[in-house]
Parts: structure tokens; sequence; C-alpha cells
């Protein structure tokens, strides 16, 4: 149950907490019977939420921000600048590019075409692609799961964070272009053999969505899903480079201890596409996921597949474009991080999808406040009794691309 005292609105400091009545979620989603669903979770740590977000602009970030939503309520919480010339506060109405959460969306589309006949998850990838790639083995699920073991041809493109971007800040590429980066290098392991990041396995995604469709990702996107779900702050502007209404400014931080951070918010985001490019808001990152674990996008049996996981680490699995993190309190959460210049996210559902939370910092190449992000998701599910102070929170290794992460 909620306090009285966390329903009102209240300003502590910089950072503003209001709690607002929205219609309750009525579908139930048929979940394990050992599962912890969001009726038995523990009231969210609004307190312990303002502390990571005061943390994570200490450690660097203009501004920081988070959304829950439990189907019954809406907690928003925000810290610092929405741009650091105006100062304008940041607020969780404010849109910002998300990053590789967009491989979620890559993958819900192909997943309703394989709902539809049209591609199967253990065909290789060739057949829809004819000579794309150099191995009839990598199939449609080893792309998704990040298994096909194509290299990441973001690793050299930004292995120099701030004059990588500034050379791919307004370029458009092709989709073949980028996978050609990756095939120029050796593949990481054999198909199927191991999981290993790589943001041409969505690239490729992207291909297949625009070769079985006619249609270019933008199309399926909004058709599929946009609109569907009513997600109105929701855009795929590539090869624009601007971010539609009130956004985030989003700053790079820059190689060199001390330099100012680099104003990253206009890019084509070219280098990403169908794996990087989507921009959002946290409202409606939290009903996509909670939509999403539902079955509200796909259909039962390719919800099943998706959420067939591979540990990664030791609290984090990878199934079909979607990741589990397993929260110190015994919670298992579901959605995805995005890490794209300027802006790192975190968006996550309970598995159930009656609680969702989205945090938002805005900075990257930041180890420091990649991993003081990440220490969001314990308030948000896991309630005072286990509070960040508390719980230690692995630190970040996975999904930074582009740019390892500063020690800054």
């Amino acid at each position: 149950m909620v306090s009285a005292m966390v329903c009102r609105s209240a300003v502590l400091g910089a950072v503003t907490l209001s709690l607002l009545a929205v219609p309750a979620q009525a579908a139930p989603l048929k979940t394990a019977a050992k599962a912890r669903t969001a009726a038995t979770l523990p009231a969210p740590d609004t307190a312990g939420l303002s502390a990571v977000l005061r943390s994570v602009v200490t450690k660097g970030a203009p501004g920081a921000m988070a959304r829950i939503d439990d189907g019954t309520h809406v907690y928003r919480s925000s810290q610092g600048v929405a741009d650091r010339g105006t100062r304008r506060a940041l607020t969780t109405s404010d849109r910002f590019r998300v990053g590789s959460v967009t491989k979620t969306f890559s993958a819900v589309v192909l997943l309703q075409l394989v709902d539809e006949g049209r591609l199967a998850l253990d065909a290789p990838v060739n057949r829809y692609l004819p000579g794309l790639l150099p191995d009839d083995r990598i199939t449609v699920r080893h792309v998704l799961s990040h298994r096909s073991g194509l290299y990441d041809y973001t690793n050299d493109m930004f292995a120099d964070s701030v004059s990588g971007f500034e050379a791919v800040r307004n370029k458009v590429f092709t989709y073949r272009q980028l996978v050609d980066l990756s095939l120029k290098k050796a593949r990481t392991n054999a198909p199927g053999a191991a999981y290993s990041y790589s943001n041409t396995n969505f690239v490729v995604a992207g291909m297949l969505i625009e070769k079985l469709t006619g249609h270019s990702v933008r199309t399926e996107y909004q058709n599929r899903i946009f609109k569907p779900l009513k997600l109105n702050d929701t855009f795929y502007v590539h090869p624009d480079t601007k971010i539609p209404g009130q956004h985030a400014s989003g700053y790079l931080t820059a190689d060199r201890a001390g330099a100012a951070p680099v104003d990253a918010t206009d890019q084509t985001v070219s280098w990403a596409q169908s794996a990087g490019a989507i921009i959002s808001s946290a409202r409606d990152l939290d009903t996509f996921y909670s939509a999403l674990v539902r079955g509200k996008l796909t259909s039962a049996a390719r919800l099943a597949e998706m959420e067939r996981f591979t540990r990664v680490n030791s609290n984090t699995s990878y199934g079909l474009g979607l990741r589990r993190r397993d929260l110190s309190c015994g919670v298992s959460v579901y959605g995805h991080t995005g890490a794209v210049q300027g802006y790192y996210t975190y968006a996550f559902t309970s598995k159930d999808g009656r609680r969702s939370v989205t945090a938002l910092a805005n900075a990257s190449n930041s180890s420091d406040v990649l991993n003081a992000l990440a220490a969001a998701l314990e308030p948000a599910f896991c309630g005072k009794q286990r509070s960040p102070r508390s719980a230690a929170v692995p630190l970040e290794h996975e999904d930074v691309a582009p740019a390892v992460p500063r020690e800054q």
C-alpha cells in the first residue's frame, strides 16, 4: 500500500516527486507460479530513488529522472537539468534517444512476422537475405539473441569516443555498409556458441524487416507498435537529426578528463538505425514493456521464445531482444538498457507487466554515471527493505556501445 505521505506531491531540494492516479490496467498476464507479481512487490522506495538520481548527477550527468507506473499510480522523480545552456529542469515528460532499447522494438516486429508465417526463427538469415552473411549456419534466432558471432563494428567506430562520434554525427549509412564494416573483422565465435553483444545483429534485423515487409523500419514500427499502443512520444526519424518536441539534450563525456562534455543531441544515429535510433519518453517505454510482457504485441508462443534467456553475467540474462535483470530482493524484471551518445536508459517491467520503470541520465561515456543509474531498479522494484545503500549493484559492462565507458 502507498502511504498518504507518498501520495502528496512534494519537492525535496531539486528533486520533484509526485504521485498521480492513472487508470488501472485490467488484463492480467499468465505468469509462472513462483513469479513475484507487482501485487506482491513492496511499495517503491521513492526516497531511495531520489537518492539514486542525486548520485547520478553527482557522478557527472546534467540530469537524471525516473518514472514508475504500477498500474494504479505513477511516481515521478527528477533531478538536474535537461539543457546545460538554458538550465531548464529535466522532467519525466522529456523525450530522449533510447539507444539499444530500440532492439526490443525490432525484435517485436520480427516475432510478429514469425506469427504471420513470414519468417522462421531457426532458418538461416541467408534464406531471406541471400549472400549477406559468410556462414549459412547463422539463424534469425542467433541474430536476435546475440549469438551469431558477428563482430560489433562500433568497437572500432567509437574507439575514440568524441572524434569517432563527430566523424559519423551527420553521416548516413546504408545497412549493407554497416554489415560490411563488421565482416572486415573475424567473427567472435561460431554461430550459436556463445553470447557476444553486437549492434551488427540488429542491423541485420532491420534488413530482415525491410526485406520481408517491403517497407521501411519506420513504417513497420509505426504501424505495428507506435500507433496500436498510442505511443505519441515515440519516433523513428532517421536520417533526420532532430528530436521532435520537448526533449532532454544529451551530453557525451569528453575523452580527456576535465574537458567540457559534447552536446550530442543532434545526430542521425545512422550508425545504429534499427539497433538504436528510436526516440521516446519514459511514459511510452513504461507502456511498451508492460504491453509486451502482457502478450499484447505477440502470441504467447512468440513471447515465450523471447523469454528463453541465456545467462550473461551474475544478474543479467538475454533472450530475443529482451533482457532479464535479477535484483537483490529476488525479483526478476524484463526490458532493455540503452546507450547512445548523450543518453543512458534503463527500461524494465515486472513479470506480470504491472509495475514498470524507465530511468534516464542525459550523459554517456561515463562508467560512473552508468553504474549509478543502474541502481534505480532496486528502489523501484524492491522497496525500502533493500535500498541501494544496502544492496550492492554489480558494475555494468554490458550494452555500453558506443564507446567503452571512461572512469571519471
